[in-house]
């Protein structure tokens, strides 16, 4: 069985989940912004990797746990790459390459849109 951890932080919701040999969902958490956003009348960028920061480390660790794993169980770390904000690609990079150095695991980038397009399948 093959373990991922995904890493999702290209807009205003900050998410990670476990998945085990590509096809079955282990966990699923998110951290919404909408709330924060609702007043600008959309998604205030710098103010969304802002919030990621915040939520990042405590989202990836509810994700291991709600999975029952943890990071020795785990085959590679997945994150999003691109297309999305700046700002808030960073903070999910930075985060999931920061993690997989330490647990000496592959790095996986994501394509933002092919990521939707391959969920159909999960």
């Amino acid at each position: 069985m093959t373990l991922i951890l995904g890493i999702e932080s290209s807009c205003d919701e900050t998410a990670a989940a476990v998945v085990s040999d590509g096809r079955t969902i282990r966990s699923n958490v998110v951290a919404s912004q909408i709330d924060l956003h609702r007043q600008y009348g959309g998604v205030f960028p710098e103010m969304a990797s802002r919030q990621h920061v915040l939520a990042i480390l405590p989202v990836m660790q509810q994700a291991l746990s709600q999975a029952g794993v943890n990071w020795s169980h785990l085959d590679a770390v997945a994150v999003t790459r691109g297309p999305g904000l700046a700002g808030s690609l960073l903070v999910g990079l930075n985060a999931a390459k920061a993690a997989a150095w330490m647990q000496g695991l592959p790095l996986v980038g994501v394509n933002h849109l092919e990521g939707h397009i391959y969920a159909n399948w999960i």
